[in-house]
């Protein structure tokens, strides 16, 4: 076989969003959220305690009715859902309440004669197409018009979220009854954080004294309101204590953020003692050393957080901030600033976006980090919201935040440009994400991740030239480099032909992990493919096979290899559950064709050929194909209405 690009066993490891997984030696950082800030480690106990717990956060789904249309609001607990809306509603405690009228008598229009319905229409389409902000906008004007109708005020809230429009989110946010707590909790934490944000501190403070915020989003109330009575001085409730009925997790970040106010009050001994404390846990100590450093570092105890960070480095936290951190004791730098009210604030909401996302709670975790942002602009910040909501299954709308990700900070626009090149490459848009991906790579001249992606992404779009001319380059071209630079670059020495040095590369990628199926597959099939080592091949894909039985592209080459070696009824069987696996696979179709022809069912082979040309075929194939069709069934291909064509 010449090289296809359909062998997910085979070029799954060449697509961009797969060699991100499957390469993790080169692209962990590429891929992931860089530790380029230093991070509360307060947020990181939080989603590492959360993710150990297996904690979950999930919601009946509820439903509106619209001119006769059904309208789901679904938690994000499965990232493939598509629905758009971004709060979770919990149907289970809504109260029934008028529903949107299947008629307006009279219809609701603006001044431009434009009516609620085709805002509400245009509104959906712009959320289940992505675009956030214009479906915000036109779910707005709709509430503009017909501000009784509380399922319209309450997804015109919803999309207001989504957008970042928060402002306005606070402005129409519902209550009363009828509305869903989770609404309406959320609409009262966006209130009182969007007026600490507008320099009200003082309303803010008195909202949440008043009635603190209840569930869902208690935890992110009881963390930022900390803050927030701390900064009118009203030390008495921003030093209580943690509430008893807390659970643990939320118990810990609690008490950091006191252990860090409390420092700010100048009780450094009673900071002492939390942050002691803290540390000594023996599961997540490592993930409070960090502060605690920092801590001792304003105390001018420099030699004492040495010892939290080398603590934290040996206990397996060797993050960039860590290890900086270290640098910065070794070299007698200044020690870290205490963070002020609107940075503490914010890193507070950060941590509550940490743990709802670690429970599949995402369109929380948008909404807490979207607080985030407003309190402290940072690029940290909008590369968590870019890649929560890329999770919830909004790209668009994740891409854009990524897109306000500038060059000031290398890592983190690095990492932007390639989680937006993930982003469109899964929505077919592979120029763009190798734009982007230049971009990234040009960032980061020195990064070998960036470049295996990028060269992947070559592949992938069949340039495969360029991507040998990165794949051969200094970066990934070393004497240590990962069995998938080897198989990336045997792929694309196959693709253009070049069958030795092809062999050679899948050859040295078997060495290095000889019971890889991909690996395996993929010689094995060049082998028996070309007839240069039928028997071997066939060995190699049978293994390949036994590790992988559910990957139909395997299954096609373990079916090939029967048919080279004259097993034609073994072929057939194997190659018909092949087809039932991958059954728009034109290369599978195929090679069924050829096994039925093998063993006498003439019209099926002429079936299963002409069905070749229906689907997305290579021109070389396709050609192949019509050749067997003409010489050995003496007829033309079907035509699109599927009847034969003589000649």
């Amino acid at each position: 076989m010449r090289f296809a690009f359909r062998r997910s066993a085979l070029f799954a490891a060449a697509s961009l969003i797969a060699l991100g997984l499957a390469a993790p030696s080169l692209a962990q950082e590429a891929t992931q959220t860089p530790p380029v800030q230093a991070e509360d480690p307060a947020e990181a106990a939080a989603r590492e305690a959360a993710k150990a717990a297996g904690e979950a956060a999930n919601s009946p789904d509820q439903t509106d009715d619209f001119d006769g249309e059904a309208i789901v609001i679904t938690p994000r607990g499965d990232v493939d859902s598509q629905d758009p809306e971004i709060i979770i509603a919990d149907a289970a405690e809504t109260p029934a309440v008028p529903p949107i009228p299947a008629m307006w008598a009279p219809i609701p229009t603006d001044a431009e004669g434009r009516s609620a319905y085709g805002y509400y229409l245009a509104g959906r389409n712009a959320l289940t197409s992505g675009e956030a902000e214009a479906g915000a906008d036109y779910l707005a004007r709709v509430e503009r018009l017909t501000p009784e109708q509380p399922r319209v005020r309450e997804q015109a809230f919803t999309a207001a979220l989504l957008a970042g429009d928060l402002d306005d989110a606070g402005r129409i946010a519902p209550d009363g009854e009828g509305v869903s707590p989770v609404i309406v909790q959320a609409g009262r934490l966006v209130a009182a954080v969007q007026a600490f944000v507008h320099g009200d501190t003082r309303k803010a403070d008195a909202m949440l004294k008043s009635s603190p915020i209840g569930e869902p989003h208690d935890r992110a109330g009881l963390y930022v309101q900390g803050w927030i009575a701390a900064a009118v001085g009203d030390w008495d409730r921003a030093l209580a204590l943690p509430p008893v009925e807390l659970d643990p997790v939320s118990t810990l970040v609690a008490r950091s953020n006191r252990a860090k106010l409390l420092e700010r009050r100048r009780r450094f001994d009673e900071a002492d003692a939390e942050w002691r404390d803290l540390t000594s846990h023996a599961i997540a100590s490592r993930l409070f050393r960090l502060p605690y450093g920092e801590f001792l570092e304003r105390r001018g105890k420099r030699d004492l957080a040495l010892v939290q960070y080398d603590a934290a480095i040996a206990a397996g936290a060797n993050d960039r901030a860590t290890t900086q951190a270290r640098a910065r004791v070794l070299a007698k730098g200044r020690a870290p600033a205490f963070p002020s009210w609107r940075q503490g604030a914010a890193q507070a909401l950060r941590i509550a976006a940490d743990q709802a996302i670690a429970q599949r709670a995402l369109e929380f975790g948008v909404v807490y980090l979207r607080l985030a942002l407003n309190l402290a602009p940072d690029d940290q910040t909008r590369l968590m919201i870019g890649q929560t909501l890329e999770q919830a299954g909004l790209e668009a709308a994740s891409r854009a935040a990524l897109g306000a990700i500038g060059p000031r900070d290398v890592e983190l626009f690095t990492a932007a440009r390639v989680q937006s090149a993930l982003s469109l490459e899964k929505d077919g848009q592979s120029e763009a994400a190798l734009s982007e991906l230049r971009h990234a790579a040009a960032a980061r001249p020195d990064e070998a991740g960036v470049a295996y992606l990028l060269a992947g992404q070559l592949v992938q779009m069949k340039r495969f030239d360029e991507a040998l001319t990165v794949l051969n380059g200094p970066l990934l071209n070393v004497a240590d480099q990962g069995f998938e630079v080897n198989f990336l670059r045997g792929a694309a020495y196959e693709a253009l032909n070049r069958k030795p040095e092809a062999e050679a590369e899948l050859w040295a990628a078997l060495q290095k992990q000889p019971n890889n199926p991909t690996v395996l597959n993929y010689l094995g099939y060049l082998w028996v493919d070309s007839g240069a080592r039928v028997q071997e091949g066939a060995e190699m894909i049978a293994r390949a096979f036994a590790a992988d039985p559910s990957d139909g592209n395997i299954q096609d080459s373990l079916g090939w290899a029967q048919y080279r070696q004259g097993q034609f009824e073994a072929a057939v069987e194997t190659l018909e559950q092949a087809v039932a696996k991958e059954p728009a696979n034109a290369e599978i179709n195929d090679h069924l064709g050829d096994a039925y022809w093998a063993v006498g069912r003439q019209r099926e082979a002429g079936f299963q050929w002409n069905r070749v040309l229906t689907l997305e075929v290579e021109a070389e194939r396709k050609a192949e194909v019509e050749t067997k069709l003409r010489d050995k069934l003496g007829q033309a291909p079907t035509d699109d209405s599927g009847a034969g064509v003589s000649d």
